[in-house]
Parts: structure tokens; C-alpha cells; sequence
């Protein structure tokens, strides 16, 4: 991947996040990143860092050591199984969910199952890019956010 291969660019790309979440959320920051399994671990970590705040891992069933809750979705040739730890997200936390991509919106909104699952409140989604047609912010229960807006 060039963008992780180039520090100022992987840098600019964080900057361009943590700016977007400022906008979107003034004061009422997240109070935990949730990062969707796989390239969603790739940005999310560092994210959370810079706003202070817990980073959450959403992966493949299985994927996870102990105790964790569990999501089905719709992909584009089957199901598939979400998890996430159950003492990831504490009840009443706000939660910003963050991947590279939507697409159909299945996974993002298998995400939000687990926190609200966990008893937490999406408060929004946060997305690089969007793939046209798909129609997936309309699964999103929470305000979506793309960075890079495809004209």
C-alpha cells in the first residue's frame, strides 16, 4: 500500500481524519474508535491515539481471544460473521465507527449491532471513500461522513 509506504502521506491522511471528527463533533469527540476488520485496523489505531481516546477491533468471527458478541451480514457472496470483545465498548460510550471503504453498508452496520449490543451509542461513521450506487449510508442509523467525496 503507497499510502502507509509514505509517513507524510500516511500522516496527512490522519491529520485529514482527526480534522473531519472536529468538524463533525466539536467537543462531543468519541469516547472509542471502532475499527472494522481488515483496513480499518490500518488507520484507526492512530486515530484514536491522536484523539485520546480507546481503539476497538471488529474482526472475522473467531479472530478474538475471550468473551465476544456477534453480528451476521449480507457480503456480496454470502454471510459472514462480525465480533467484538464484550468488555470493548462500556455502556453509554459514544462510537465512531471507521473503515477505508463502504460499500454496501453490510459491515458498517453489523459494526454498530456489536456496540449497540455492548449497550453503546453510535454517534457516527467515518468513511475514506465511497463506492457510487451502492446506496450503503442508507443502512447507517448514525450521520456518515466520507472524506474524499467522489464528484
Amino acid at each position: 500500500m503507497p499510502l502507509f509506504a509514505n509517513p507524510d502521506a500516511h500522516a496527512t491522511l490522519l491529520s485529514a481524519l482527526e480534522l473531519q471528527i472536529s468538524q463533525s463533533f466539536g467537543d462531543s469527540k468519541p469516547d472509542v474508535i471502532v475499527g472494522l476488520d481488515a483496513r480499518g485496523f490500518l488507520f484507526g489505531p492512530g486515530l484514536a491515539l491522536r484523539l485520546g481516546v480507546p481503539f476497538a477491533a471488529v474482526r472475522k468471527q473467531g479472530k478474538l481471544p475471550g468473551p465476544c458478541v456477534t453480528a451476521e451480514y449480507i457480503k456480496e457472496y454470502g454471510k459472514d460473521l462480525f465480533q467484538m470483545q464484550q468488555d470493548a465498548i462500556k455502556e453509554g460510550q459514544k462510537v465512531l465507527i471507521v473503515d477505508d471503504i463502504i460499500a454496501t453498508g453490510g459491515s458498517a452496520a453489523a459494526a454498530a449491532d456489536l456496540v449497540h449490543q455492548l449497550k453503546g451509542q453510535v454517534i457516527g461513521y467515518l468513511f475514506i471513500l465511497e463506492i457510487p450506487g451502492l446506496n450503503g449510508r442508507e443502512k447507517l442509523s448514525a450521520p456518515t461522513t466520507i472524506l474524499i467525496e467522489n464528484p
